[in-house]
């Protein structure tokens, strides 16, 4: 008889979803969902205020991404003014989007996913956190948690406050750099460095040993990967344009502009989710699947441009014998990331222009109409604009990165499932490891679901078994 489980909700994540896997009439695995319940309706209730308003509106929406969110509006509100910000703001606007990359990447690495990979799978639920991360290796934990103070201690020191911090505006940003800040930063990057490489050389060794099954289960499957690039092709995070590759390393489609974004990406939706399903629109819903965030921009660019992480990235593709296609690589692009950042952080801490007063250009209402687009944490974010004679916003579009990264994860946790679950019958007690596997198929992606669907309400997670007729034969529920 066929059945349906529920997991509800999905831990350590950012946000509420549940996950519904669905069983045939032998009990096997036959599709599985990964459900987002909440809704925010940011688009909607944007219309009507002024332009100036939406980067400090839209940083809202999150309180772990709120930069990106800063710098896509203000990107877009550039475009509204049609200025060009001084060469000043830009590096200011590049430095705080490196600082949040790194304390982002160090949130979900350290404090949401090494748990499961330090601890166990199978260990007592209770533990597998950052607490009993904590008990069982206080200085990597410490050492973590330090390393994520490092970038939101940079934000708070651009913008006067570690979230939401109204700095990032059309034109440029309100205030420069001090010479007290950026010795600060000199100051602290050499612990920043020992610390992400012992956890480079920690996972690397991981992935040589116990992890080198997950490698091959969680997430193995080819799909496009999207995001910017440099002129040359190289890394970014902040301009630059668009470029898609398949699994095999192969250019699909380059220099795209996202001002033309809405003819090569489509937004399907489903009954069952507020997440949007964000796909390539040349190959249709849902063959034109694709991958944004660290691993995708990792396996779109040519090269990082800093030796360290080059070194790093080098080492990520002969490990894959080519292009990593793995969601559960995801966390060592993460670090591969964070290495990127600190370098160019470094950088940029001698480039005369990072103190300069020079930071913001003034300018009215020139376009009705605007695109913006950086790259968050988890990936590419499009911020989309119509604004009336006066500013006004008319209309909004947000495509976020955790959306554009739906397809992949519905497939990941079917992935999952179907390895782990068999001969399932009426009554059959799903274990709390089946439970944490198949959640951190979704934490791969390190998602944020507030971002992704402006939802409103709690965010847990919520597994559901469900048979052939549609009904729930088993469910779990986790805080």
């Amino acid at each position: 008889m066929s059945r349906t489980v529920v997991i509800d909700p999905v831990t350590r994540i950012e946000g509420h979803a549940k996950i519904s896997i669905f069983l045939d009439d032998a009990g096997e695995v036959s599709d599985a969902r990964f459900h987002v319940v909440e809704y925010r309706g940011f688009e909607k209730f944007c219309e009507g205020r002024p332009f100036t308003e939406m980067a400090g509106i839209t940083a809202r929406i999150c309180g772990i991404c709120p930069v990106s969110h800063l710098l896509a509006a203000a990107k877009t509100g550039d475009k509204i003014l049609a200025v060009q910000i001084p060469p000043a703001a830009e590096k200011l606007r590049r430095l705080m989007n490196l600082a949040q990359l790194t304390q982002s990447h160090a949130l979900s690495f350290f404090h949401l996913s090494s748990p499961d990979f330090l601890l166990g799978w199978d260990s007592d639920p209770a533990k597998r956190n950052v607490f009993g991360l904590i008990d069982a290796n206080p200085d990597l934990a410490r050492a973590g948690i330090r390393l994520r103070q490092f970038g939101q201690t940079i934000i708070e020191l651009l913008g006067a406050r570690k979230i939401h911090a109204a700095w990032t505006v059309p034109g440029g940003v309100r205030s420069p750099l001090s010479e007290e800040g950026r010795q600060w930063i000199c100051d602290r990057l050499p612990e920043s460095f020992a610390t992400l490489h012992l956890a480079l050389d920690l996972f690397k060794g991981m992935l040589d040993g116990p992890l080198q099954a997950e490698v091959n289960l969680f997430g193995a499957f080819p799909s496009l990967f999207m995001g910017l690039v440099g002129a040359t092709g190289e890394w970014e995070h902040y301009g630059g344009h668009l470029r898609f590759t398949d699994s095999q390393g192969q250019i699909v489609a380059d220099h795209l502009s996202e001002d033309d974004y809405q003819t090569f990406l489509g937004e399907a939706v489903e009954p069952w989710s507020y997440l949007k399903f964000p796909y390539y629109k040349p190959w249709g819903y849902p063959d034109g699947i694709y991958r944004v965030g660290p691993l995708a921009r990792l396996n779109v660019c040519d090269r990082i441009g800093m030796p360290g992480a080059d070194q790093e990235l080098q080492n990520l593709r002969d490990r894959a014998q080519g292009t990593p296609t793995s969601s559960f690589l995801y966390h060592y692009a993460r670090l591969i990331e964070i290495l990127a950042c600190l370098e160019h952080i470094q950088a940029l801490m001698d480039d005369p222009d990072i103190l300069s007063h020079r930071v913001r250009a003034h300018g009215g209402v020139n376009q009705l109409h605007a695109i913006g687009v950086s790259e968050a944490p988890r990936g590419t974010l499009f911020h989309h604009y119509r604004v009336d004679e006066d500013g006004l916003i008319k209309a909004v579009n947000l495509i976020i990165a955790t959306g554009q990264n739906n397809l992949a994860m519905n497939k990941t946790v079917a992935q999952i499932a179907k390895e782990y679950i068999h001969n399932a019958s009426n009554g059959h007690e799903i274990s709390e490891g089946l439970l944490n596997r198949v959640e951190a198929g979704i934490r791969c992606f390190d998602p944020c679901l507030s971002c992704s669907t402006h939802a409103a309400g709690q965010m847990p997670l919520h597994l559901q078994l469900v048979n052939a007729k549609g009904d729930v034969v088993s469910e779990r529920f986790a805080n």
